[in-house]
């Protein structure tokens, strides 16, 4: 008697999630999540539900992940500014040269307005983003890497905003050097 292989639930959300990733909600097919899962549409049907179930769940597992490499940023002994000019020039790279760019973004614009659900789970990831942000400005401000008179919460307000501005620039335009001088820019103004 042939042995049932057992389905693995958190590997099949990672290769769902990538998939939607790249493509889209709208765009990826059924065939294509069974397919990146190697499973049939019965399982996903038995497992998890149908295509915008895995999708929320999908999210749910992207923002995870985010909430995870946050955390470990801010954990880190590094100097607070460094880790948040890294991060600054790591999302210029994510733009200008990451095909998937940023899921959550991606998601907010095409299901978000649509779907509760997802809203509610990108605006949780957005707010988790904002306190990322906030506690570190806070940190550099602390150490005196960033002026003390600057205030934290629009500063993290203010980035959030502009990562966004940025990915839809590079989409419309295609320019990377654009995306490049706003970064500098932006990193000049926290360090003047």
């Amino acid at each position: 008697m042939a042995r049932n292989v057992e389905f693995d639930e958190a590997a099949a959300i990672q290769k769902a999630m990538e998939v939607f990733w790249k493509k889209g909600y709208n765009a990826t097919s059924l065939r294509d999540l069974t397919d990146a899962m190697k499973i049939n549409s019965s399982s996903l049907y038995n497992t998890i539900g149908d295509k915008q179930e895995l999708f929320v769940r999908c999210v749910q597992h992207y923002t995870y992940i985010r909430k995870e490499d946050w955390d470990k940023r801010l954990a880190s002994e590094r100097s607070p500014l460094a880790i948040l000019i890294d991060y600054i020039h790591e999302a210029v790279n994510i733009i200008i040269n990451g095909e998937d760019s940023c899921m959550a973004v991606k998601s907010a614009f095409e299901v978000a307005t649509n779907d509760e659900r997802v809203k509610k789970i990108l605006a949780a990831d957005d707010q988790r983003s904002y306190q990322f942000l906030h506690d570190l400005i806070k940190k550099a401000m602390d150490k005196g890497e960033i002026r003390d008179y600057e205030d934290p919460a629009l500063l993290a307000d203010y980035f959030n905003s502009t990562w966004t501005g940025w990915y839809e620039s590079f989409i419309l335009h295609g320019d990377p050097i654009k995306i490049k001088r706003m970064a500098e820019y932006f990193i000049k103004q926290l360090t003047k």
